[in-house]
């Protein structure tokens, strides 16, 4: 696990709620729009900014920009925007890993604050999501954990792009719920939403947790075991059911975080009442609140 410390936004700071976003678009008008919106913004401010292209050819992006009025080979030549692809950046080795990217941030921000940037700003293109990219499968546990781990901490905007032309409608639906802010295309609510809870470490849940939905309960559970937080919380209350093995997942979760503080959990559903009056054991593992 990446130990990041535990530290207070500076005063005067854009709320973490509202730098970390999903951008959804389905053709190449919306994908311009939404790159030179960004990009403009961040360059004009004095920050950083960076592309992690996963199709996209760089030069197409820097053309993009150009296009739009933006001089952009005079930011990359004066290192305030750099454009490269994910291959050879966050996904090059062994593949996508949440806490070697969290801790990638963390660098990233203080190298861009030592080189005199006012903050740094990113997009990522997702698409890699929809292949055999060793690690794709750990994605929805990164975007939950890193509200929490890395936009409450740090001054770095992101955008995360979500093409649907290369990626299922389920699979945009329920990684863009993961963020709390959204652009572009609307989404569907999946059958299983999991969000950052805005006010405290830890996750919403709503919906429907069954067999259909057992891979965001499985990348829910590796947030609350990979949270650097001490004290966490799942908060059931939208949740209209859970089934056994959604349940003994979450548990398990629960049962491997570091630590002492048991896992929160917010009006949870009768099965798991029923659970934790049948196993005392699982008491010190789970604290139940809201009754």
């Amino acid at each position: 696990m990446v130990m990041v410390p535990e530290t207070a936004a500076p005063p005067g700071r854009a709320p973490a709620v509202g730098r970390h976003s999903s951008v959804v678009f389905s053709d190449d008008r919306q994908w311009a729009e939404h790159l030179c919106a960004f990009v403009r913004g961040g360059l004009d401010r004095g920050e950083q900014v960076r592309y992690f292209a996963d199709t996209t050819d760089p030069e197409r992006v820097l053309r993009a920009l150009t296009d739009a009025g933006i001089d952009a080979r005079t930011a990359v030549t004066r290192g305030q925007l750099c454009v490269s692809l994910a291959a050879q950046t966050y996904l090059a080795g062994t593949g996508f890993d949440p806490d070697g990217m969290i801790g990638l941030w963390h660098d990233a921000v203080e190298e861009a604050s030592a080189r005199g940037h006012r903050g740094l700003r990113a997009i990522g293109e997702m698409s890699w999501a929809a292949r055999n990219v060793a690690g794709a499968d750990r994605l929805l546990e990164y975007e939950l954990r890193v509200h929490h781990e890395v936009f409450e901490r740090l001054p770095l905007t992101a955008w995360c792009f979500y093409d649907r032309r290369l990626l299922p409608d389920a699979h945009v639906d329920v990684l863009a719920g993961a963020h709390l802010t959204h652009r572009g295309d609307p989404v569907a609510e999946p059958a299983l939403h999991v969000a950052p809870l805005t006010d405290r470490p830890g996750f919403l849940m709503s919906g429907s947790a069954g067999y259909d939905t057992r891979s965001v309960v499985a990348a829910a559970a590796a947030a609350v075991r990979g949270a650097s937080a001490p004290r966490v919380e799942l908060d059931f209350t939208a949740l209209r059911h859970l089934d056994a093995a959604s349940l003994a997942t979450l548990a398990d979760a629960a049962a491997g975080r570091p630590g002492d503080a048991p896992l929160r959990v917010r009006q949870p559903p009768p099965s798991l009442r029923r659970l934790l009056e049948l196993f005392p054991a699982l008491g010190s593992e789970m604290e139940v609140v809201g009754r």
